[in-house]
């Protein structure tokens, strides 16, 4: 179906509620038919995740019967693994942190060495051949449950075990992890299980073809383990998949560039409204908090960070003081990575209750108390889930109890998750409260309805994570736990952040409602395309059958082509500065904060966009996975959109409350210009070339060696790393304090200026005339 923009009907500059859409139904169709597409797909996806992931066998047993280890134990051990943070410390199948080992890699490369040693022990000459034949084929009985191993492979577990009881019960820190970490024997036996599972995975042919369960994962000679047919075919069609499709959109983008995207026409001249003039709601104004401690929070988290790369520089040592005995390295990262998430979508809540109130032009009496108490209950689910993740890797917690550690991304102890979601539900009902007088008069087409229902996606696409618990086999666990982690913040954050964007220049006059509309449904139908099945390229090698891999190659290539398109638009975002000068002497009071909303356009480009894609072709993420170019990645698209977009959204609130002879102009640019060039510091000077160096040296030499602590400690990684610190230092000193100090300017003026339950039609600005502005188009 062709969706033609000229269905829309004619624009309305005023925000003014309409029981009629005011673009054409063939946009809505067009959303409706992505997204009944996707989930279809990705439901067939779920049913074989469950039905043809690799086995999990009941019991592990030798030759002779013996039974080595139980389905059991290999559970505790995978709780035991989350619950010490070690999977914030290592990997598990390619997904994890990047200073230790990747445990399925490791326990690979010793049971075959070990294997090889016996062998030879026993007189065998050349024992390649021998040990592949052990180790690829598959003796698992389905009808039992029950896996064999060989003798061999049985005595390597057990010297495996004594490896680990070493490394983990390590009475050093040496190693970044706390002293005496885990010694009971019979966690090490549970935990080695669990790593030797996975390494059969890995090696163990799937029936039926001539590939492991893991699509040959890790690259390993020992074991004949190199990349599959398949591999190759979809990382050709997924460039294919680019090249046609990017064509694709420049060929629509041409047809209709005068109807698409970002433009402004029929705009009257404009004055705004400066602060001090701006009549705010009281739970706008509570809206100020929930900011300042979002500032509060990045500043912990960017100072983790800076710890966390530590380790990278200098194991053992942190400018002469053992760090690793009061904060080791797997609980720094997962505080890092915790907050990482936390901050910018306890801003994007804020972002919400703040704009809500200007969207309905009215707030709903007591409103702030509410506001408040959700503010509340979000700094207790923060605290409380920082200290339970501490207690849990001391040991303190039990593992697979409501209060210990969960899988990376998702680690705050299920206790605190299942609040989490009720915060989240808590803070949708009262975006209703806020709204439901304006809502009820609109088509729900319209913009009213489309902040809502991307508002209530958030809160439900948070709550799938809930399926992947502590207990949940891995790969099952990892197809829900990238629901959140992909679905939830690549796509509907990305919504929520289109619609917020979009929304802002609606109530700044500087686009129309349709045009904003159009922007919106164009960008769902857009990222949902690619997306929404886009999320099975973190499933490669999770033990999933290969159309995961294929399906999630071939709609991943297509993720790049909205960023691609946002690019094009960029010029006519920037475009819309023409609108930004009033139509008499009054200034555009937001200059920094669309400064920030150009700045989550560019890093999208280049973090979700360049990086992303240089990642998820199949060929490139079988020898990259869980290296620097992943944390490149991560931290060009995290921060570049997500954190950006938090400090332009408090950027925005903050204009209103700090009055106009006290606005900090000076720190706004420092902060603006000192967290892009850190930003651009850290992945450029440091991320990016460490990350193609472990790529290069994890294709000529090996992915075991690429992660192993010998290579990632060499000193020429060393100096790379310390590089990075001129970058931390702009972006921590220039960039974060001076956000942090406007922040507590902003708190100290939050009741400033004008406070009402009742707001003008146009709360923003005023129109001076119908004459259209200087270049608007």
């Amino acid at each position: 179906m062709a969706i033609d923009p000229g269905q829309a009907v004619p624009s309305r500059q005023a925000d003014q509620p309409s029981a009629q859409p005011l673009i054409g139904r063939g946009w809505f169709q067009g959303v409706a038919l992505v997204m009944i597409f996707g989930f279809f797909v990705m439901g067939l996806l779920a049913y074989r995740t469950y039905t043809a992931s690799m086995p999990m066998p009941q019991k592990v047993v030798t030759q002779s019967g013996d039974v080595l280890f139980t389905g059991d134990d290999i559970t505790r051990g995978q709780e035991l693994f989350q619950a010490r943070g070690l999977m914030e410390y290592g990997s598990i199948v390619g997904h994890g942190a990047y200073l230790g080992p990747d445990y399925t890699a490791d326990y690979l490369r010793r049971a075959t060495e070990d294997v090889a040693a016996q062998l030879r022990a026993e007189g065998m000459g050349d024992t390649h051949d021998a040990v592949v034949d052990e180790f690829r084929t598959n003796r698992y009985d389905a009808a039992t449950g029950t896996l064999v191993f060989t003798d061999h492979q049985a005595s390597a577990f057990d010297r495996i075990s004594k490896h680990y009881a070493g490394f983990f019960g390590e009475s050093t820190t040496k190693n970044g992890l706390l002293a005496n970490l885990i010694t009971d024997p019979a966690e090490i036996h549970d935990l080695t299980a669990f790593f030797a599972w996975t390494a059969w995975a890995a090696a163990a042919e799937r029936p039926g073809h001539n590939y492991s369960y893991t699509n040959n994962w890790p690259a390993e000679p020992r074991v004949d383990n190199g990349p599959t047919a398949q591999l190759i075919v979809w990382s050709t069609l997924s460039l294919i998949m680019l090249l046609g499709g990017t064509g694709i959109m420049f060929a629509i983008y041409g047809r209709w560039s005068q109807k698409i995207g970002w433009h402004s026409s029929e705009a009257p001249a404009l004055s705004f409204r400066q602060p001090g003039e701006v009549a705010l709601t009281p739970a706008q104004r509570s809206a100020i908090w929930f900011f300042a401690i979002v500032s509060v929070l990045f500043l912990a988290q960017a100072l983790l960070g800076g710890a966390v790369q530590h380790y990278r520089a200098e194991l053992s040592n942190f400018f002469g003081f053992d760090l690793a005995a009061i904060l080791p390295y797997n609980l720094a990262r997962t505080w890092h990575l915790q907050l990482a998430l936390l901050w910018p979508a306890a801003a994007f809540l804020a972002g919400g209750i703040f704009l809500a109130p200007f969207i309905a032009r009215r707030e709903p009496k007591r409103q702030q108390w509410l506001s408040y108490g959700l503010l509340g209950a979000i700094v207790i689910v923060v605290v409380g889930s920082l200290v339970s993740e501490a207690l849990s890797i001391y040991g303190v917690i039990p593992s697979g109890s409501m209060l210990s550690q969960q899988w990376e991304y998702l680690d705050l102890p299920r206790l605190w998750q299942i609040f989490l979601v009720v915060g989240l539900f808590l803070w949708i009902v009262l975006i209703w409260r806020a709204m439901r007088s304006r809502l009820k008069d609109e088509s729900k087409m319209n913009m009213p309805w489309v902040f809502f229902f991307s508002g209530l996606a958030i809160p439900m696409f948070y709550a799938v994570g809930l399926l992947a618990g502590s207990d949940t086999h891995l790969t099952v666990a990892d197809f829900w736990r990238f629901w959140v982690v992909h679905l939830w913040v690549e796509d509907f954050l990305e919504l929520f952040t289109t619609v917020m964007v979009a929304y802002i220049f609606v109530m700044l006059g500087v686009v129309s409602q349709r045009i904003a509309l159009g922007v919106i449904f164009l960008d769902i139908i857009l990222y949902s395309a690619g997306g929404v099945i886009g999320t099975m390229h973190h499933l490669y090698f999770s033990g999933t059958p290969v159309e995961h891999m294929a399906l999630g190659a071939f709609f991943s290539a297509a993720e790049v082509i909205p960023l691609t398109f946002l690019t094009v638009e960029a010029w006519a975002f920037l475009q819309l500065g023409s609108r930004q000068s009033s139509g008499d002497s009054k200034p555009f009071p937001h200059r920094w904060a669309v400064m920030f909303l150009v700045a989550v356009g560019f890093w999208n480009f280049v973090g979700a966009g360049i990086f992303g894609f240089l990642i998820n072709l199949p060929i490139v993420s079988y020898y990259q996975i869980g290296t620097a170019l992943t944390a490149n990645h991560a931290h060009a698209a995290m921060m570049g959109v997500y954190g950006m977009l938090a400090v332009g959204l408090a950027m925005f609130a903050y204009r209103y409350v700090i009055p106009a002879d006290k606005w900090p102009e000076k720190w706004a640019r420092v902060s603006f210009w000192c967290l892009n060039i850190g930003l651009a510091w850290m992945v450029f000077a440091s991320l990016l070339p460490l990350g193609i160096m472990q790529l290069y040296h994890s294709v000529n030499d090996g992915y075991f060696e690429a992660r192993s602590l010998g290579y990632l400690t060499e000193p020429g990684n060393a100096v790379m790393e310390w590089l990075r610190m001129p970058g931390d230092v702009i972006f921590i000193g220039g960039g974060i304090l001076p956000f942090v100090w406007m922040s507590w300017q902003a708190l100290r003026h939050f009741r400033s200026g004008p406070t009402s339950l009742e707001l003008p039609e146009h709360p923003l600005y005023t129109e001076l005339s119908a004459t259209p502005a200087p270049g608007a188009r």
